[in-house]
């Protein structure tokens, strides 16, 4: 054709998907240098061929193509010759927005508020504070609604069972009580036996037993006891820890984690209490853990992604629920076992495979004091810890490696939670603020103040509705967006 002007040479290469397994999609095809996240969407979608696509998100050597291939190869040496991968992760296809503002601020305890937990679906919230009781809140209206008393010193810790029909909480009297939330009276005896107090709780997951009935606890006396709720007995007594146990995780592959004071984390059978490995690495205390599966385990047969305005506990036959529940863990466990992170006083994080291997994947530097708390985020992918350096910091979640700092607190971060869609993530710090942070962006979406003093407690619902914070100032407050 006369007069028209020459096509523009468009730069091409060659690109082959793969999964996060590293499994190919497809073979190998030619792009322009210039496509964009969306363009490489669209093709991704239609060679998995879903029915309904989900969002994806695409990496290239761990960088995420944001803008365009370009943009991303710009600051990296690559032979475009060759295939390059491109890794597609699949995102959550629900979104939890922000939450911007405190709806509620609800007095009733009469002492710092310690810790503060959601039920499973979000139907229930419930606290634990330094006065000896456990409140818990009306969320549709926002009021208290049960004030559980019996303990008879500072409940330190507390529990929900995965199907939302209990709460358990531990005290520093070394006693644990069981409760009714829909009443707010205590379920069968007092769990004794443990000679010093309560500093973690863990119930067995859904998808191994849908009942409920088993309940593991770690104690300052260097034990931990797995109780039979029924009963009303203790079961079994794990000892071999030489201090205090900060905390203990009941994995969904049938093993039980502990760390300790004395700077190990012990790996036990939860049948017969069988001590598998110990895992050092530490140079002091261990003060937290969390595993890759946490949240599946916690939020059990309910799926955020499904969540309504007003949240329901989960419906269906025992049966039914542990299947739902299996179903759920084996997708976010995925193909490789579960895996372990770990915080100190050394001010250092290790990455485990404890089911394994007794040496670390990764020791993960970087904090400039203690850490306080860590999490993965729901997805898996990154895990946030929280340290009295003021920051909290992100690491991905499968190799370790250091992602990026938050900073924007000016004292002590104590707690964070992650919003279900592992798009956010909550931080209540010393400074008496929360903080909401975009993991995406890695930078402070909401900044909300309200607190008078310390936030000691923060959590996220699972249902994504509302953020709930307590502390020093004696009042839970609630926030939504």
């Amino acid at each position: 054709m006369a007069g028209a002007a020459p096509p523009e040479d468009v730069e091409r290469l060659l690109i082959q998907f793969r999964d996060e397994a590293g499994e190919p999609l497809g073979s190998p095809f030619d792009v322009p240098l210039r496509i964009t996240p969306g363009e490489l969407q669209l093709v991704c979608n239609a060679l998995l061929q879903e029915d309904e696509p989900v969002p994806l998100a695409f990496f290239f050597r761990d960088a995420e193509i944001v803008v365009s291939l370009e943009k991303t190869l710009a600051g990296q040496a690559v032979e475009t010759e060759k295939v390059l991968d491109i890794v597609y992760q699949p995102q959550a296809v629900f979104r939890v927005r922000a939450v911007t503002r405190c709806t509620s601020s609800l007095e009733g305890h009469t002492e710092a508020v310690i810790s503060v937990a959601f039920s499973p679906t979000g139907k229930y919230l419930a606290s634990g504070s330094g006065d000896t009781t456990v409140r818990f809140w009306d969320l549709s209206t926002e009021t208290p609604q049960f004030t559980a008393k019996g303990h008879r010193h500072w409940v330190l810790s507390i529990a929900w069972s995965p199907d939302g029909k209990k709460l358990a909480s531990g005290c520093k009297n070394s006693q644990i009580f069981l409760w009714d939330p829909a009443t707010g009276n205590q379920i069968g005896r007092v769990l004794a036996g443990h000679s010093r107090w309560i500093t973690c709780l863990c119930w067995e997951p859904l998808h191994i037993n849908p009942e409920c009935r088993y309940l593991a606890s770690a104690s300052k006396d260097g034990s931990v006891r797995i109780w039979d709720t029924w009963m009303g007995r203790c079961d079994k007594i794990l000892t071999g820890h030489t201090q205090s146990v900060t905390c203990v995780k009941w994995g969904g592959d049938g093993l039980l984690y502990s760390s300790s004071q004395d700077r190990t984390i012990k790996v036990w059978r939860s049948q017969d209490g069988v001590l598998c490995r110990t895992l050092q690495g530490h140079a002091h205390w261990v003060n937290t853990m969390a595993l890759s599966t946490d949240y599946v385990l916690r939020t059990g047969a309910f799926e955020p992604a499904e969540a309504t305005i007003n949240p329901q506990d989960v419906s269906g036959s025992l049966a039914e629920l542990k299947e739902k529940a299996r179903q759920r863990y084996e997708k976010v466990r995925g193909s490789g076992p579960e895996r372990l992170v770990s915080g100190s006083d050394d001010f250092t994080l290790f990455l485990w495979k404890p089911a394994e291997d007794k040496k670390p994947l990764e020791r993960m530097t970087g904090h400039q004091a203690l850490i306080n708390q860590v999490l993965f985020s729901p997805d898996t992918r990154i895990i946030a810890s929280a340290s009295f350096d003021k920051s909290i910091k992100l690491w991905d979640g499968r190799t370790g490696k250091y992602l990026t700092a938050l900073r924007g607190h000016v004292s002590a971060v104590y707690q964070i939670a992650w919003s279900a869609d592992s798009r956010l993530l909550v931080s209540g710090s010393s400074d008496s603020t929360l903080k909401v942070w975009d993991a995406e962006t890695k930078k402070l979406a909401i900044d909300l103040p309200g607190h008078a003093d310390e936030v000691f407690a923060t959590d996220w619902s699972p249902d994504g509705q509302r953020v709930a914070s307590g502390g020093k100032d004696k009042c839970l407050r609630i926030w939504r967006r």
